[in-house]
């Protein structure tokens, strides 16, 4: 029997979208207008075509900088996906545990950016904060102000503990989903644990976990707050993230073409970079093997 379909939904729908286009559009148009032009003031406009582009991709300020988001983001996805399925396979799947254990892993979650900046900083000064006092008092020379290791180390444990969380909830959403149909088959045929991860677990968590990818990936190479406001991309240039130089141009230096150019290419790399990882990832065990007759 043919199915009918009702599209009358989606009148609903469109003023949503043309709502959000016209935001997106807008400011998007007027970047674009100021990397192709230069003015002295006076909303006086003069014309360079992509000489802002090739500034900014010949600079080295820009290369460093483009260069510390690629190493953090390799660093935190290295680090929070296996954590957060590990973590995610440890949590109960039944009982009253299950609303505690989620309620915990969703708390870092709802600590706005800024507010985790200033908490480790806190944290992490010799004088007031925990880490920082109990540093000193082993003997440890801890100063994440002005050693750049201490700095780094610093930012990529507070990123972790404030969004490994978000992984744990999403693979935690794939492994919950998981027929118990599965692990009564796995379970007949004698499957040790490895080989119901690797088997059940993991390709049933590919959807989820792309999304974690995805998710982290962009949040983690377009970070501002949280470094901005523990050491404001110091010591020296060592934590100037894209965002924070980015920033620093536009507002601080008031360079408007140079920092339009370099936001249009910084937001190029993210969508390029998402895209390959959404086609691999999607990708990953879609082939079968052939069967011979």
């Amino acid at each position: 029997m043919d199915k009918t379909y009702n599209n009358k939904a989606w009148l609903l729908v469109i003023p949503v979208f043309l709502l959000v286009a016209l935001s997106a559009i807008i400011p998007i148009m007027t970047v674009v207008n100021y990397s192709v032009q230069d003015t002295f003031g006076g909303n006086k406009f003069f014309w360079v075509g992509t000489e802002w582009f090739t500034d900014v991709l010949r600079s080295e300020r820009f290369h460093d900088a483009l260069g510390r988001n690629l190493l953090f983001s390799f660093i935190i996805l290295c680090i929070e996906i296996p954590l957060g399925i590990l973590i995610a396979l440890s949590m109960p799947k039944k009982g009253i545990w299950v609303p505690v254990c989620l309620v915990l892993m969703a708390l870092p979650l709802l600590i706005p950016w800024n507010v985790v900046g200033t908490i480790w900083q806190i944290f992490g000064r010799a004088d007031i904060g925990l880490l920082g006092h109990t540093m000193a008092t082993l003997g440890i020379d801890y100063n994440y102000s002005s050693n750049v290791i201490d700095a780094w180390v610093t930012i990529i444990v507070m990123d972790v503990w404030h969004w490994t969380s978000l992984v744990v909830l999403l693979c935690y959403a794939g492994l919950v989903s998981i027929p118990e149909a599965y692990y009564q088959a796995a379970r007949i045929d004698g499957a040790s644990k490895w080989s119901v991860f690797r088997y059940i677990q993991l390709p049933k968590m590919q959807g989820v976990l792309i999304i974690a990818f995805l998710l982290r990936f962009m949040d983690s190479f377009m970070i501002y707050t949280e470094p901005f406001v523990l050491t404001g991309g110091g010591p020296g240039n060592s934590t100037t993230f894209m965002s924070i130089d980015l920033v620093k141009q536009a507002i601080g230096q008031f360079d408007l073409g140079p920092a339009a150019a370099m936001s249009l290419v910084y937001q190029l790399i993210v969508l390029l970079v998402c895209y390959v990882f959404f086609t691999v990832m999607s990708n990953v065990g879609t082939d079968k093997p052939e069967v011979e007759e």
